[in-house]
């Protein structure tokens, strides 16, 4: 990086870390010039630099000053029953009937699951697949079937190094995006009748998942910000004697919460303990607004009860369709599932992949993307605070691109959700993130696409429904 932009990111990480607050004034031009040991035109470009990702703005005659979040508010823990009840789930019409409502490319994308398309380097990558393509080996299309290209698998395991987790290749499996790797980890270790443990809320795809294998969720409260209750965790497993269990630990789909390092550790120690297998879905890690990418629970499993889940959909390549699971002591038996099912994940799409992390310009394209999601929260967090009424409550998570909201009590995220359908708005309902729809004054919204006034009149429509009565 650049000195301008080393100057930048450390303000930057201030400001989303906390320690910079909406109204701070920064240090003057002089004041950085001196500390720094650089020349002025090198702070004003750091500054240029802060001002254009919208975290600072300049005040005439009086300086710079951080424009920051206007509100950071969080929701309280949910407050559930701590030992959820086995419940037989019956979501999936819900679900696809507000998925079929929300893909209409019309709609402002609130409620789209995916980052704008336009934020990926999808023409480098077609250069990759073209290059793929033309060099593959007539072998390739047979010998690296069920467990994947080989070549990808060594630069995941490089990444899982990275963090401090040698990763042996043969625990890695190539799958058709990480839902398909959630899928398979969960039917290795389930049979019908069987109960798994997930978050409250939780993805709806898990539910999904749970409900299409006849299997019972048991809902354990999660903190917005924080994630899963450890003791109310352990309290399930005693009681329910579930068979595994199903958690985002770095930027939990609906709520955003981030795991606390020593909590991840905990949660290890506990499943190890009970010989639980954890199901780790882990597809927004690479999201991180702070300094340093959040580690998986997996760091911490030494023996092997860990499946870690993720993939390229939302960090690189959207429609590749190519994830992955590092899956401890069930990957061999993961790995017959996968080729007992759909046998392999498509090989010039790994072998794509692999061309571009091998030359190195996956972290480079990693620190944009960060870095134009920071900006979209920003402006997207602004507009909710000017827009929605007072009583509106969200989560300001530290990497993603979803906030979770809480809505007046006597208001109905489904009722607004086909409200906002009708003026072509799309958002996603509490509805679909419990098995028992416990979230009905809930909605997610998507800041995963760039701000527009399109955007902004959304939001203000929104207000206007939610402040009638």
């Amino acid at each position: 990086m650049k000195k301008y932009e080393v100057i930048a990111e450390e303000i930057a990480s201030a400001i989303q870390q906390g320690l910079l607050k909406r109204g701070d004034k920064l240090p003057s031009i002089r004041q950085i010039q001196a500390s720094k040991q650089v020349n002025a035109s090198t702070v004003f470009q750091a500054y240029y630099l802060l001002e254009a990702r919208g975290l600072i703005v300049t005040r005439p005659r009086s300086g710079y000053y951080v424009a920051g979040p206007l509100r950071n508010e969080r929701l309280l823990p949910h407050t559930a029953e701590d030992d959820g009840i086995p419940t037989t789930l019956q979501v999936s019409d819900l679900v696809f009937n507000l998925l079929e409502r929300i893909k209409d490319p019309q709609h402002v994308p609130f409620g789209s699951a995916f980052p704008s398309p336009y934020l990926f380097p999808l023409p480098k990558l077609a250069d990759h697949m073209a290059s793929a393509v033309r060099h593959m080996q007539p072998q390739d299309t047979v010998s690296d079937i069920g467990q994947g290209d080989l070549e990808l698998r060594r630069q995941i395991a490089l990444r899982y190094q990275l963090d401090g987790k040698q990763t042996d290749l043969d625990e890695i499996v190539i799958t058709n995006g990480a839902l398909e790797a959630l899928n398979l980890c969960l039917a290795a270790v389930t049979q019908p009748g069987d109960s798994v443990i997930i978050e409250c809320p939780s993805f709806y795809a898990a539910l999904q998942a749970i409900e299409r294998l006849g299997l019972k969720a048991i809902e354990v409260p999660s903190h917005p910000e924080l994630g899963i209750d450890l003791a109310a965790l352990e309290r399930a497993i005693i009681q329910h004697r579930p068979k595994a269990c199903w958690l985002m630990t770095n930027f939990q789909n609906p709520t955003g919460s981030l795991m606390p390092e020593d909590k991840k550790r905990a949660l290890v120690a506990l499943i190890t303990r009970y010989q639980l297998p954890l199901i780790e879905d882990d597809v927004y890690r690479e999201l991180y607004f702070g300094k340093q990418r959040p580690l998986p629970a997996k760091t911490w499993d030494s023996d092997g009860w860990v499946m870690h889940c993720s993939s390229f959909s939302k960090t690189l390549a959207p429609g590749y369709r190519v994830g992955w699971v590092s899956a401890g002591r069930f990957s061999e038996k993961i790995t017959r599932l996968k080729i007992s099912t759909t046998l392999a994940t498509s090989i010039p799409a790994q072998q794509a992949l692999a061309s571009y992390l091998v030359k190195g310009g996956y972290d480079k394209h990693l620190r944009q993307l960060r870095h134009q999601l920071m900006l979209q929260q920003l402006q997207f967090s602004q507009a909710v605070h000017q827009h929605l009424p007072a009583e509106v409550r969200f989560t300001l998570p530290q990497g993603g691109y979803f906030l979770w909201l809480q809505l007046p009590a006597q208001k109905d995220g489904l009722k607004l959700f086909q409200q906002a359908i009708a003026h072509n708005i799309s958002l996603a309902p509490g509805h679909m993130f419990s098995s028992q729809q416990q979230y009905a004054c809930y909605i997610r919204l998507n800041y995963g696409h760039p701000f527009t006034a399109a955007n902004q009149h959304a939001i203000e429509t929104l207000g206007q429904f939610i402040r009638r009565d």
